[in-house]
């Protein structure tokens, strides 16, 4: 996806290592008749790997490996795809994240330490559900009062199970967008699970009718969050595309191994020659993924101006090619690819998942031929 350090390197070597010991890929069937879909103490020692506080500064308590906080956030999300690990990976880095960036508003130390430590997690509430699913259409609105705030607000899905103690939720208010730390017990708040089809992975919707927060549950300054939200959207897409296309590696080399030794009238499936035109395009797509994740991540670690407009493009084409990818995996181990007891689904899961959540690729096809029209100027 993109050249590692060193650093990076023994940090995604140790990070793939703990994922195999502490949470092998047999345990994920188990894990699904969770409520959460992850063990408490997996989360936590994890955190103590690093997982949660790479976007957060030294100052605040987190700190990259290489000093790009978002590469080494990939790095993470790519093992995850690759063993369709468990746990809530994106809900507490981009919280953790806004957290730590938020100037000029009520401190929420506390919560962050929480966050870092792996003993609390919290849900990212930035998507709405429809008719608001329009990528990047916020519905929601809030409203200043004498002592603090009125929301009104659906959001879904977020990716929050019943363990997940706070929710930071984006709002429109005033002339532009405020971030509000929301605590799952606050009177007023409907939680309703929904259900995905990802085993270990657990959403739920929102519904806040009118629910009146403290002046203490804003992030940052009321109405300037529209920046902070632009670019936890932007690390959000490049968590999902580094984790999908760790799942489509592993169900290309997965596939790869089955028809190589898999024989049908005396010879190898690999040996035809259907079969090798289709692996052909199957390494093009996983090859091409690769080059447009990786040159998303970095435009977003560098701030650059192109980061949107190639994240777009990543998801346009990662979210349809490596449908397409697991599918032809899924078709090619024949039956068995079917079954349950096949890990395989659990990565055509995890594709899946990722596909239709923060916009589809039409949703991207859309915004990317918006972007790319607006750079261009009238006609």
């Amino acid at each position: 996806m993109f050249e590692r350090t060193p650093d990076q390197q023994l940090f995604e070597d140790t990070t793939r290592r703990f994922i195999e010991t502490a949470c092998p890929l047999e345990g994920r069937r188990t894990l699904a008749g969770t409520k959460a879909g992850y063990e408490p103490d997996y989360w936590r020692r994890g955190a103590e790997l690093g997982w949660t506080s790479l976007l957060v500064p030294e100052s605040g308590g987190g700190g990259s490996v290489s000093g790009h906080p978002v590469l080494d956030l990939a790095l993470v999300a790519y093992q995850f795809g690759l063993h369709a690990a468990p746990g809530p990976l994106l809900g507490p880095n981009l919280v953790a994240a806004a957290l730590a960036r938020s100037e000029g508003g009520p401190d929420h130390d506390a919560v962050l330490a929480q966050l870092l430590s792996g003993d609390t997690v919290a849900g990212w509430a930035w998507s709405e559900p429809p008719p608001a699913d329009e990528f990047g259409r916020i519905d929601a609105r809030a409203q200043a009062t004498p002592d603090g705030f009125v929301l009104t607000a659906s959001k879904g899905p977020v990716e929050a199970g019943p363990e997940t103690a706070w929710f930071l939720v984006t709002a429109r208010h005033e002339d532009g967008l405020s971030q509000f730390l929301v605590s799952s017990d606050t009177p007023g708040l409907n939680l309703t699970p929904l259900e995905g089809v990802d085993l270990t992975r657990r959403f739920c919707r929102l519904d806040l009718d009118g629910v009146h927060l403290p002046g203490g549950a804003l992030v940052g300054g009321a109405g300037t969050a529209d920046q902070t939200v632009a670019w936890l959207v932007d690390v959000a897409l490049v968590v999902q595309l580094a984790e999908m296309v760790g799942a489509m590696q592993w169900a290309f080399d997965t596939t790869l191994e089955w028809v190589s030794h898999r024989y049908s009238f005396g010879r190898p499936l690999a040996s035809y020659q259907e079969i090798k035109h289709r692996f052909a395009d199957m390494k093009m797509w996983l090859e091409a993924s690769y080059a447009v994740t990786g040159a998303a991540a970095r435009a977003v670690d560098a701030g650059s101006e192109s980061a949107a407009e190639l994240l777009s493009a990543a998801k346009l084409y990662v979210g349809k090619q490596g449908s397409e990818l697991v599918q032809d995996c899924v078709q090619l181990h024949g039956g068995i690819g079917v079954t349950f007891e096949h890990d395989l689904h659990l990565f055509l899961r995890r594709v899946t998942t990722g596909a239709v959540t923060l916009g589809t690729p039409p949703d991207h096809a859309e915004r990317l031929a918006d972007l790319v029209s607006a750079q261009a100027g009238p006609a």
